[in-house]
């Protein structure tokens, strides 16, 4: 019953809409209507910039990380993956929004790989910002650490669930970036300009 419940309640903490909620606080607007139309850091940081963009992605990285604790307290490393992976449930198809389109998980499933393997996640996290101000693009960035994110665990030495956590997570996240992916292709992707929106 306890398992049930922190898993239940990864989704619930997953689902809190940090990005639509501090836009309507500050700005009185629906991130949904701006740039691609999610309620994720990226759009947000790209949108209204980086005051608000990283609180957005601070929120989401802790809320992953608060439910993948609180499925290891009540069960163990695989109660903890499932209540991470339900808190990247929740974040993409948030009940607080209808169950209609979140975010793309990345922030929220960096926050769930920190509680269940720390050094994999601090390494992808170094990997992130290096891609990023490399390149610009949030979204190499997030293909680039999630896919990293696997081999990383294994490496450090990580349990099954967290190794099965690892490889869902990447696949989510790079089905979840296809648009963006085609867009790469296309030389179409927008690109950040840091400091303000672009």
């Amino acid at each position: 019953m306890l398992e049930a419940a922190a898993v239940l309640g990864g989704y619930l903490l997953g689902s809190l809409p940090f990005g639509y909620w501090l836009v309507r606080l500050f700005r009185g607007e629906d991130i949904r209507t701006r740039g691609s139309g999610n309620t994720g850091a990226s759009n947000v940081f790209r949108s209204y910039g980086r005051r608000l963009g990283s609180s957005v992605a601070l929120l989401d990285l802790t809320k992953g990380f608060v439910a993948a604790l609180l499925g290891l307290w009540a069960g163990g490393a695989l109660i903890g993956v499932l209540a991470g992976a339900a808190a990247m449930l929740g974040h993409a198809r948030p009940v607080f929004l209808g169950f209609r389109k979140g975010g793309k998980m990345v922030a929220t499933a960096g926050g769930a790989a920190l509680a269940l393997a720390p050094l994999a996640a601090l390494t992808c996290l170094g990997t992130w910002l290096l891609i990023f101000f490399v390149t610009r693009y949030a979204s190499v960035a997030s293909i680039v650490a999630a896919l990293a994110l696997p081999l990383l665990a294994w490496l450090y030495g990580g349990s099954w669930p967290v190794l099965l956590y690892a490889g869902g997570g990447a696949s989510a996240i790079v089905f979840l970036h296809r648009h963006n992916i085609r867009r790469l292709l296309a030389g179409t992707e927008h690109r950040f300009q840091l400091g303000r929106a672009a």
